[in-house]
C-alpha cells in the first residue's frame, strides 16, 4: 500500500483539515463555524468536479427557505480557484450555496483552504460520503476519478474515506451496470445492495424491472438472480398483479406530498409502503413533517 502522509492526514477525516464544518447542533442553539470572512456570491463557482451531480429542487428549495430565515449556518469551504485571481472554488457545500442564492444573499460565509487538485477532490468526495449526499453511482464514479487521476488502490481508498476495501471494490462495480439501471439507482428505484445484484445477471435490465415491480427485498433479488432468465420472466401470482389506478394515484399522492418515491405494496390483509430517500437532508426533513403531524 502506498504510504503517502498526506492519505494517513485524510484518513482521519474531513473535520481533521477543515474543522468540524458540518457537526450537527440542536437547532434552538444554532452555533455557527467560524468563517475567514464572507466573499460575493457571483466570485465563488462550482468545482467541476465535484462527485455529487444531483441536487433535489425540493431539498435545495427547503434549504433557501431555511438560509433567509436562520442564515448559513455551515460556512461553504473553498479554495483560490486556479488562474482567476479574486475568485473561489468550492471544497464543499454546493447544496448551500446554490441555496443561498435561491434566497438572494449577495454574500456567503467561507473557509478558504490553500490545497491542489488531489485534495480538492479527496474532501469533496470524503465530505459526501460522510454525509450521505451521494447516491451510489456519484460514489462510485468519485472512487473511479481518485483511481484513475491519482492512482489509489481500492485499500487506499478504503483507508481514506474510512470504508473497507470490500464496500470500495462493491461499489466501483456498479459502474459495469447499463445506463438504464444506473438511471434507476439516481432515482432511487433501487437501492446499493439490489443493484449488486445485478452486477452478474445474464439479464440484468429484465431482473432490474421485476425487482421494482414486485418491490423485492436484497434477499428476494439474490435468489432470483440466481434462476436461469427464463424462470425470471414468469408470470407472477395473482398476489402480485398489476397496481389497479386507485392505489397508482395514492402512490404519485404520497410521492408528491413527500418529494420521494414511494411505492405501496398491498396484500389481503394489510401490506407494506416503502419510501425510497436519497440523502439524509430528506430524511431528517421526512422525519420533522412527521413529527408535525403528530
Amino acid at each position: 500500500m502506498n504510504d503517502d502522509p498526506s492519505r494517513r492526514r485524510l484518513g482521519r477525516g474531513l473535520a481533521a483539515l477543515i474543522g468540524e464544518m458540518d457537526t450537527v447542533a440542536p437547532a434552538a442553539e444554532k452555533p455557527r463555524t467560524a468563517a475567514d470572512g464572507k466573499v460575493p456570491i457571483e466570485f465563488i463557482s462550482p468545482n467541476p468536479r465535484n462527485p455529487r451531480r444531483q441536487f433535489g429542487d425540493a431539498d435545495l428549495t427547503d434549504l433557501a427557505q431555511s438560509i433567509r430565515e436562520h442564515g448559513v449556518v455551515q460556512p461553504v469551504v473553498v479554495r483560490p480557484a486556479p488562474r482567476q485571481d479574486g475568485r473561489y472554488e468550492i471544497i464543499a457545500g454546493e447544496r448551500r450555496w446554490r441555496a443561498s442564492q435561491r434566497a438572494g444573499l449577495a454574500e456567503i460565509p467561507v473557509i478558504v483552504r490553500e490545497v491542489d487538485d488531489r485534495t480538492a477532490l479527496e474532501l469533496a468526495i470524503i465530505e459526501n460520503v460522510q454525509r450521505a449526499d451521494l447516491n451510489p453511482i456519484e460514489e462510485a464514479q468519485g472512487y473511479q476519478q481518485l483511481i484513475d487521476e491519482h492512482g489509489y488502490s481500492q485499500a487506499d481508498l478504503g483507508q481514506v474515506i474510512g470504508k473497507s476495501r470490500s464496500h470500495v471494490a462493491n461499489t466501483l462495480r456498479l459502474l459495469r451496470l447499463p445506463d438504464v439501471i444506473r438511471d434507476m439507482l439516481v432515482d432511487g428505484a433501487l437501492s446499493a445492495g439490489h443493484a449488486r445484484t445485478l452486477v452478474t445477471a445474464q439479464d440484468p435490465a429484465g431482473l432490474a424491472k421485476r425487482i421494482v415491480e414486485d418491490g423485492l427485498s436484497v434477499r428476494q433479488a439474490e435468489a432470483l438472480a440466481q434462476m436461469p432468465p427464463a424462470q425470471q420472466r414468469e408470470p407472477r401470482p395473482a398476489a402480485a398483479a398489476q397496481k389497479d389506478a386507485d392505489m397508482l394515484a395514492l402512490e404519485k399522492l404520497l410521492s408528491d406530498a413527500t418529494g420521494m418515491k414511494v411505492t405501496i405494496a398491498h396484500k389481503d390483509r394489510g401490506g407494506e409502503l416503502r419510501i425510497a430517500y436519497r440523502t439524509l437532508e430528506q430524511l431528517d426533513e421526512l422525519c420533522r413533517r412527521l413529527k408535525l403531524e403528530r
